[in-house]
């Protein structure tokens, strides 16, 4: 097998694909893409803090000067939303935007959350589990992230329905090459997600409560505040990364534990190594296989020169299974003591929202390994069909 991000086989299990292109080409130009792949840890993880590099390349050069076509017309709306906020902007904007935004976002907030998000999860466990089971990601993976971000921004009940879509077609304009149709459902969807925004912010500015964009919408440092467009994007950023990755750690994981019953025992009979087993499940089934830099300077990357203007593909996915860095990588350990995994990102760009990820994987895991001890594996699952964002489209159990 080749790297073949379109391959159902290869997204399936890409692991020994990444283990030849270690150990054969670390560094190499995907045709396909237009890409530079980097697949080793050390590279993966240099590459993430180096400032030579950057998330988009519009803060110092045009389309035109990087040899890139301008963005089509209709994509406007899409990029409009997803360039007001930080994840895809640099230095300065980014630093001005990450500062105000933790000013709202704090970790006292996100701790506050826990008995919430612990009320949810054992919620939507004990009613999978009087129901006999079912699809473990459709009822409980999904509902917890989505009502976790929903109570933080202050999303009307009535409206939450929403935010799965919008999230899930927003994600596909970031897969490789996305199609048309992809495209033209992602501008729909970021445009439809920020004229609801907009309402929603313009209503807390006037009549805040006990929520984030209301938080958002008062935060300033002197004179300087969000602008409502940046509001906008912080939130669809805050939806995005934090559900994306949440449901798929959840799914990726538990099939990661069928396929490892040793070290699923291991964890019924020890919950004390929840921690550990939550970090090494995001490390052995990397949600995010791939992040994308520009590199604004030229670098030189593994002995291969990467000129100014080109693109990087950092194989997360890859680098979290490099043996240089973890004993006997492809081993499943949830008790890894020493798991410096990189499936947060590393740098200015580190996930914000790493520290409520781990407390709702934590209560989602925990609520089921407490309340569904016996529950096992009712059908083969399939992958769908992403494979940057990468997870299984249902993961269907018996309790």
């Amino acid at each position: 097998m080749k790297f073949d991000p379109w391959s159902p086989e290869f997204v399936a299990h890409p692991y020994d694909v990444y283990a030849e292109l270690r150990r054969e080409r670390p560094v190499g130009f995907f045709e396909p893409t237009g890409q530079w792949l980097v697949a080793r840890h050390a590279d993966v993880n240099a590459l993430l803090r180096d400032r030579r590099l950057g998330r988009s390349y519009l803060h110092v050069a045009t389309h035109a000067e990087f040899g890139r076509p301008d963005d089509p017309g209709f994509q406007d709306p899409f990029w409009r939303v997803i360039r007001a906020g930080m994840l895809d902007v640099e230095p300065p904007v980014h630093t001005r935007l990450r500062r105000l935004v933790s000013k709202a976002f704090t970790p006292r907030m996100v701790e506050a959350l826990r008995p919430k998000v612990a009320e949810l999860a054992t919620g939507l466990v004990d009613r999978f589990a009087e129901s006999g089971g079912g699809d473990l990601i459709a009822e409980v993976a999904e509902p917890l992230p989505v009502t976790v971000i929903a109570e933080m921004l202050g999303v009307p009940e009535a409206d939450r329905h929403l935010l799965r879509p919008w999230s899930a077609d927003i994600c596909g304009m970031y897969e490789l090459n996305p199609s048309i149709e992809a495209q033209h459902t992602a501008v729909r969807a970021a445009s439809e997600f920020s004229d609801y925004l907009v309402g929603l912010a313009r209503h807390r500015r006037e009549h805040p409560g006990d929520d984030l964009i209301s938080a958002l919408a008062q935060v300033a440092d002197g004179g300087d505040a969000l602008t409502e467009e940046e509001l906008v994007g912080t939130c669809v950023l805050l939806l995005n990364a934090g559900h994306e990755a949440t449901v798929n750690v959840t799914g990726n994981g538990w099939w990661s534990l069928f396929r490892n019953p040793a070290e699923l025992e291991r964890l019924r009979a020890d919950h004390g190594l929840l921690p550990t087993a939550i970090e090494e499940l995001m490390r052995w089934d990397t949600p995010l296989q791939m992040f994308e830099r520009w590199v604004l300077e030229d670098i030189t990357v593994g002995g291969v020169d990467i000129p100014r203007g080109s693109e990087v593909a950092l194989l997360f996915g890859s680098a979290n299974r490099d043996p240089e860095v973890f004993d006997d990588p492809d081993r499943l350990d949830v008790g890894r003591a020493d798991n410096p995994h990189i499936s947060f990102g590393a740098g200015i760009h580190f996930c914000l929202g790493a520290p409520l990820a781990r407390i709702e994987l934590a209560e989602s895991f925990g609520a089921l390994l407490r309340r569904a001890p016996a529950m096992e594996l009712a059908a083969e699952p399939v992958w769908g069909p992403g494979y940057v964002i990468r997870g299984l489209e249902s993961l269907q159990v018996r309790v």
